[in-house]
Parts: structure tokens; C-alpha cells; sequence
């Protein structure tokens, strides 16, 4: 079986490590540079510089940056839980506290070679610490042992009565450190994969004195009788006694372990509010000041489960699923949780669960939010990637674009060609647009510039001012009547007649700061015009939160054209029901993108609405200038502008249809390609969004469509799903899933996989490319996607392999030529 690696400790999602993925991390700058950190620190604690308790603060933080394997196993949902484990077959073993690791390899491993060579080619890795100051070995595990006797029996072999016996988990992290730290690698048997040994007669037993001794036929991984030969001579010390008792031993627990497996145990949540239990336990475990020291074992296990009753429903048997025990002896650790579970505690949860809590959300949106600033993510670099060059503008643009960005500087250009939509589009009144599933479409836009601190999004703000100036100029007019109005009313005593409120108060930008009654009354006096708001920050939307959160079902409704409203008893009170026409902007940063939305990443509100970002700018960059807006760029915009206002009924755009249904199609054939649900769901609604965009420039340009329109909305509806799976594509995948099942996809956006792979390739091949990339094993979805790239013609089936395992993975496939429409061409 093979192994896993994953982004760093705090990381929950793990892949199958390949030579590739290993060589890749071990290369990477943040490694290289944090293990250069850490040997800084430790030479400014040897030189008195630093403080001890500083340096280890220090080293913990900076191991946390740390990309990890976790050699001891995979996982079958792609996270890092025990429950999940599938044993690897191999074993870590840690040698600390030793001041030259190098030195004491050098000499241990020539020992070895002379007097024990078959325990040297058990080794299949060797590398120093982070820390400097120590030795990780990776070892395969002899048949007929499990971690905690391997270990042992390797600390005996290396004669070392100092071992860590703690290093029992499954999911036990190994950080991964700069090649120059690799002493050894035996790397074909490293990432061969290899059945995880069980204990049994036929792979050697364990006698009593924990030497491990051979089988007859050679050593458990294949190799020849000779190598085992050392291996049985270094045995014969044990008695036949303690041959006999650990025989004895092993048929009780044999017996023991049988009564056992009838009675299933009870299955309990994995998940504490959608984080699990190891994360949360090991932020705990960090609040608490670390792992216990060997004499404080059993007083840490009480302390930790006291705090773990709040999470697991005050259940013994539920803290004993998720508890580490930390080397301690199981039973006794056990007795500790019971007793933890009989003590009078307070109702309220402790500040520290709370915190710890807390702490591991943050992260976890810490984590996403790092991902934002992946600069390949998508693969933007890649010519065959659907995302090529995504940040680049086509070269030919519509004139009313290429007009609106003209005095914008080129970093900003692309996100303010998205968020003068919502502007635009709030020009038209009782304008409609048929789709290509026959529905009637309004021109329901909004935006969000989703970009890091002082990366400029202030950009968007003056195309927009000079988009609504004719709308705040009807507007003034009509908040002018309605304030008269307000002070005439509010002249005359509560007893006399008032004046009814004046007709005709067509207000269409609002202010955000508003009740839903108001909104309400805006949307009723607005006369079917859209309602418009440029919001500097997106939670000022919570201003129409309400009691239900209904500011996320009005971001819904307003690009459905839904009916909203309220009904009250009061006479004064605003009794109506309308239909949302609403358009607006509103810009953000990342991470409170994320926190934003984060309940609500499947229920709708994303999908509806244009996503922009800003690239960030090199370090030491230049000043962006802008030019300058001025009455020439006002008459220039003029015609475009009455073009959108005297637009009325149902307006037919062939080109913008006919481009609607190859973006259909071209989105199906890459969702195809990529297996990438979540792509395919975003995609539905980003190309009614790109059509709408269409029919506004069509409008805009007295109803001429150019082929430069078409190469922008191309454009610029990729651009839109670029931006939302960066911001959310896990976030959705996560909130997708079953509570028994954790899929994930992959993190640096969805690619075609069928380029991946060789010109011929066996279903296994495509098996364990999806593995690579971060998806499930199910093999019914692996089988799908094939037999549907074969029904595209994307693929043939040859002959069988008839020298696999299995008749499935025997089937053999020939990639054929098959036209990538999906290819952006941008010249």
C-alpha cells in the first residue's frame, strides 16, 4: 500500500505521495527556506541569543508551514483520520537528541551493513530532522507485527533503549525537509506499493524477546533466503519459553480480539460542527502546552477528556473513539476517561474548548485564503489549460468596454470590465432576453471584487460614477420632492390632514443602509426601473439581514426576478409584495469573502453573481496612473448610455443565443475532461450571467453584435469561474458531502485529465491519476468517466491487459483526436 502527503500539519486533506509529489515538496522554496529558519534559530539559541522557550515556540510555529507525509498510511476518504487509515506497510522511527544525526548514521549504517544487512534493506528512508538535532527512519514493517512491535523491534536491531514508543498513529505527520537532509532513499521500494503485512505463521512471528524471525522462504517483502539468514541467526538467543509464552500470548489475544469483533462498536460522529475531532483535539492538546511528558500521561488523559465531555455529548465510549492516549497503556487510559466522565462539571462550556474551536476555524480559512494567492492556480500557465493566461484581456475589445477602461491602468483592467455590468444593466426598464431554455431573462447583474488589502479596488469606482451620473441626476430630482414632502408632513400636528406621499418617486440607487420595509417601498415606487448600490464593503448587505437572513434570499431573488415583500396590520406600515430588481456591487477581501458565504457556499448566492479580482502587484511595483475622466469621455458614453434607456419589450440577439449554446457546450466538454462537479454546477448559471453580459453590450451598441463581444463574454465568463473556484471550489466540495464521506477535489483547479495521461493507459493508470489529484477511489465513478470518454470518442478500448490483476483493470485504452473547443484564443 502506498503512502500520503498534504499541504502541512494543519492540513486535513491528504493525497497518494508519487515520487513526483515528494521530490516537488522537498524542493519547494517554503521548505527550504523554514528548515534554513529553524537551523538560524537553533544557532542563536547555541549562541545564548535566544531563549530555549523562544526557540521551541519558534520551531513549532515555523514546522507548521512544513508540507508532511504520513508514512504509516493513506487514507480512503482523503483526510487525515485514524478511523479512515489504510496501513501503508511501513513504520517511522524517530532517534532524538543526538548532536551529530549525519555522524551517527554514518557509523550505525556501516554497523549494520557488516553485522546486520537484511534490517539495513528493510530502510528504505533516512533523513535529519527539521530540528537538526535528530533522525526519522522509514522502515517496512516485518510480517507478524503491528507499529508498536516493529518499533520496537528496529530500536533492538539499532540497540537503542531510548526510542520514542510512542509513535503509534496512523496518521502520525513526517515532515517533509530540503533534499540536502536526505541521507538515504531507496525510492523504487519506497513508492512500491505493498500489501500492509498481518500477523501470521506464514510471515515470520514475533518471539518473546521481540526479535523478529524470518520465514522459512525468505523475508516477508520477497527478497532471498540468504538475506534472512542474519535475521534467524540473530534470534536464536530467545528460549523456547519465551517462545512458548509469547505463542500463548498471541493465541489469547487472538481469542480475545474474536469475541470482540462480534460485537461491533458503537459508531459516533467523526465531526464536532463540520471540523473534526483530531483537528479540534490537537488544538487543545496545544492550548494545554503540547504532548505529556512520560510521568504526566495519565493526569493530561483526565484533564483532556474532562474538556472533550463538551464536544462528545458527555459519552465515555464517544471520547474513547477520538482520544489520543499517548503511549499510555490503553485500558488504563480507558479507566481515566470513565473516571474524567463520573466528575460534577459546569454546564458551560469552557473558554478553552471554545477557543480551541475558534482557533482551528480560523486556520482552516487562513489555509483557504493562502490558496487565493496561489499564482498557478488553475494551471493558468499551461497553453492546454481551460484557464490559460486567464488574467489577460482578449486583444480585441467591444468599443463600449474598450471605452470604460480606457483611463484605467492595465493590472485593474479586467476586474473593472466586470463590475460595470450592474451600472449598465440598471439603465434598462421592462427589457427582456430569451434564454436558450426559453425563459425570459431581465438583465439581473451584480458583482463582487474580491481582492487583497490595498490591492486598489477603489479602481471600479469612477467608470461607475460616470455610468450612473444621468441616474443621480433623476435622482436628486426626485429625493428633493420627497424631503419636502417629510418636512411639510412633519410642520403639521399629529391630528391634521396630511398630504399623501407624492407619486412618481422613481429613487433607483439606494443606500444599503436600509430597512426591508423601505427596500420594499424603493422596489414598489421604482416602476419597474432597477433598484442600484455600490457597496465599499459586502457585510453593509447585512443591513437587510433581518431575522432569517433574508439578505442572502434577496441576493437569490434579484437574479431570479423573485417575488419579495411583507405583509403588516398597521395601517402606516408598508404592506407590498414585488419583484426584485436589484443590481449592485460590492468588493472584499478573501478571506471575509469566505467567511461571508461560508454557510451558505451551496445554497445559491454564489452561483448568481459575477466574481472579479485583482492580481497582486510584485513587491517594489511602480504607482498605477490613472487618466483622466473628462467631459470628451462623458460625450463619448453618452450614445451608449440612451441606447440602454430606450431599450423596451423583448429584445432578440441571435449572436449572444448562438454564443450561449458553444459555451455550453464547450463548459460540458471540459466538465467532462476534468470530472470536476462543482465546475459543472458553476457553470450553469455563469453562462446565463455571460449571456445577460452579451445582450447588455448588443443593447449598448444599438443592437450590432461583433465578434469582439463574443470573444470578451467568452472570456469573461471563464474569468467569472476562475474566481469562484478559487474563492470556494473546496468550500463547496466539503459542504457537498456526506457525513460518513469526505470526497475532495483538486485544490489548484480542475484540469483536463485525459491530457494527464499517456497516449495508452490502463484503467488503473486513470485510477491512480484520480488519486493524484484528490479524488475519491469509487470505482463506479472512475468506470463512468471512462466509458463516457469513450462514448465522446474522446477514447477507444483496445484488447486486455492480460497481465493484470483484475478483468476492470485490465481494460486498456488509446487516447484519439478530439477537437478542444474549450481553448481559449485570445488574438
Amino acid at each position: 500500500m502506498s503512502f500520503g502527503i498534504s499541504e502541512s500539519v494543519r492540513s486535513r486533506a491528504v493525497q497518494v505521495c508519487t515520487p513526483q509529489l515528494f521530490h516537488q515538496a522537498a524542493q519547494s522554496g517554503v521548505v527550504v527556506k523554514t528548515c534554513a529558519e529553524i537551523e538560524d534559530a537553533l544557532e542563536s539559541l547555541r549562541r545564548g541569543e535566544m531563549s530555549k522557550d523562544d526557540y521551541v515556540a519558534l520551531k513549532t510555529k515555523l514546522k507548521a508551514k512544513l508540507p508532511i507525509l504520513t508514512p504509516h498510511a493513506t487514507f480512503k476518504n482523503g483526510r487525515r483520520l485514524n478511523a479512515d487509515a489504510i496501513p501503508s506497510g511501513l513504520s517511522i522511527y524517530d532517534k532524538d537528541h543526538i548532536p551529530d544525526p549525519r555522524g551517527w548514521w554514518k557509523t550505525k549504517s556501516q554497523e549494520l551493513k557488516k553485522n546486520k544487512p537484511e534490517v539495513l534493506e528493510c530502510i528504505l528512508l533516512v533523513h535529519v530532522t527539521p530540528s537538526l538535532e535528530g533522525l526519522r527512519l522509514v522502515f517496512v514493517i516485518p510480517g507478524g507485527m503491528n507499529l508498536a512491535d516493529a518499533q520496537k523491534w528496529m530500536s533492538e536491531q539499532l540497540e537503542d533503549k531510548d526510542y520514542d514508543s510512542c509513535v503509534k498513529d496512523l496518521a502520525r505527520p513526517s515532515f517533509i525537509v530540503p533534499e540536502d537532509y536526505i541521507l538515504f532513499i531507496n525510492e523504487e521500494e519506497l513508492f512500491k506499493d505493498r500489501e500492509a503485512a498481518t500477523p501470521s505463521r506464514e510471515n515470520g512471528e514475533l518471539k518473546g524477546d521481540g526479535a523478529w524471525k524470518a520465514p522459512e522462504r525468505g523475508l516477508p517483502d520477497g527478497r532471498p533466503e540468504g538475506a534472512a539468514e542474519g535475521s534467524g541467526a540473530a534470534a536464536e538467543g530467545s528460549t523456547g519459553a519465551g517462545s512458548k509464552k509469547a505463542a500463548a500470548e498471541g493465541s489469547t489475544g487472538a481469542e480475545s480480539g474474536a469475541a470482540e469483533s462480534k460485537k461491533a462498536p458503537t459508531s459516533y460522529p467523526k465531526e464536532y460542527q463540520g471540523v473534526p475531532y483530531p483537528v479540534i483535539i490537537e488544538k487543545l492538546i496545544e492550548l494545554l502546552g503540547g504532548e505529556p511528558q512520560h510521568g504526566s500521561r495519565n493526569s493530561f488523559i483526565f484533564t483532556l477528556s474532562c474538556y472533550l465531555r463538551y464536544l462528545c455529548d458527555d459519552n465515555a465510549e464517544w471520547i474513547k473513539q477520538v482520544i489520543p492516549t499517548f503511549g499510555e497503556d490503553r485500558k488504563r487510559a480507558f479507566i481515566t476517561v470513565e473516571s474524567a466522565c463520573n466528575r460534577k462539571q459546569s454546564y458551560r462550556m469552557p473558554s478553552i474548548v471554545s477557543k480551541a474551536v475558534e482557533l482551528v476555524r480560523n486556520e482552516e480559512m487562513n489555509t483557504l485564503s493562502a490558496n487565493y494567492d496561489d499564482s498557478d492556480f488553475g494551471d493558468i500557465n499551461n497553453p492546454e489549460s481551460y484557464f490559460y493566461h486567464i488574467h489577460q484581456m482578449p486583444e480585441k475589445l467591444p468599443k463600449l468596454i474598450r471605452l470604460l477602461i480606457s483611463k484605467t491602468p492595465g493590472i485593474y483592467r479586467p476586474a473593472v470590465s466586470q463590475a460595470i455590468f450592474p451600472p449598465l444593466a440598471s439603465h434598462l426598464c421592462e427589457t427582456r432576453f430569451r434564454y436558450l431554455d426559453n425563459v425570459e431573462h431581465e438583465a439581473t447583474i451584480s458583482s463582487i471584487l474580491c481582492a487583497p488589502t490595498g490591492s486598489g479596488k477603489e479602481a471600479i469606482t469612477q467608470p461607475i460614477n460616470h455610468i450612473m451620473a444621468d441616474i443621480r441626476k433623476r435622482d436628486a430630482e426626485q429625493r428633493e420632492r420627497e424631503r419636502l414632502w417629510k418636512d411639510e408632513c412633519n410642520r403639521k400636528g399629529s391630528n391634521k390632514d396630511k398630504r399623501e406621499r407624492p407619486q412618481g418617486l422613481v429613487i433607483q440607487e439606494v443606500n444599503i443602509d436600509m430597512t426591508n420595509p423601505a427596500f420594499v417601498l424603493r422596489m414598489k415606487e421604482a416602476e419597474n426601473h432597477f433598484l442600484y448600490s455600490k457597496l465599499n464593503e459586502l457585510n453593509l448587505f447585512d443591513a437587510l439581514k433581518g431575522k432569517t437572513n433574508q439578505h442572502f434570499r434577496i441576493m437569490e431573488l434579484a437574479f431570479d426576478l423573485g417575488n419579495y415583500g411583507q405583509d403588516r396590520v398597521g395601517t402606516q406600515s408598508v404592506t407590498e409584495t414585488i419583484k426584485v430588481r436589484f443590481n449592485w456591487n460590492a468588493c472584499c477581501t478573501p478571506k471575509k469573502c469566505r467567511e461571508y458565504f461560508k454557510r451558505v457556499v451551496t445554497d445559491g448566492p454564489i452561483s448568481r453573481i459575477s466574481f472579479s479580482t485583482i492580481e497582486r502587484r510584485p513587491c517594489g511595483s511602480e504607482l498605477p496612473v490613472y487618466g483622466t475622466y473628462d467631459a470628451a469621455f462623458d460625450e463619448q458614453l453618452k450614445p451608449y448610455i440612451d441606447n440602454l434607456v430606450k431599450a423596451r419589450g423583448l429584445v432578440d440577439c441571435p449572436g449572444a443565443r448562438k454564443l450561449a449554446q458553444t459555451l455550453l457546450d464547450e463548459n460540458a466538454q471540459f466538465a467532462r475532461l476534468s470530472q470536476d462537479v462543482v465546475f459543472e454546477n458553476l457553470s450553469f448559471r455563469a453562462n446565463v450571467i455571460a449571456y445577460l453580459k452579451a445582450c447588455v453590450l448588443y443593447v449598448a451598441n444599438g443592437m450590432k453584435w461583433e465578434k469582439s463581444i463574443a470573444d470578451f463574454v467568452r472570456w469573461s465568463e471563464r474569468y467569472d469561474l476562475y474566481c469562484k473556484l478559487k474563492l470556494f471550489g473546496q468550500m463547496i466540495y466539503d459542504a457537498d458531502r456526506e457525513q460518513d464521506s469526505v470526497p475532495k477535489t483538486a485544490p489548484r483547479g480542475p484540469k483536463n485529465m485525459l491530457e494527464m495521461l499517456p497516449e495508452q493507459f490502463s484503467l488503473k493508470d486513470y485510477a491512480n491519476l484520480r488519486r493524484e489529484q484528490g479524488f475519491d477511489d469509487n470505482r463506479k465513478r472512475t468506470m463512468d468517466a471512462v466509458y463516457q470518454w469513450v462514448s465522446r470518442g474522446y477514447v477507444v478500448k483496445l484488447l486486455k491487459d492480460e497481465t493484470a490483476d483484475t478483468d476492470t483493470d485490465s481494460l486498456i485504452f488509446r487516447k484519439v483526436h478530439y477537437n478542444r473547443s474549450y481553448l481559449l484564443n485570445k488574438e
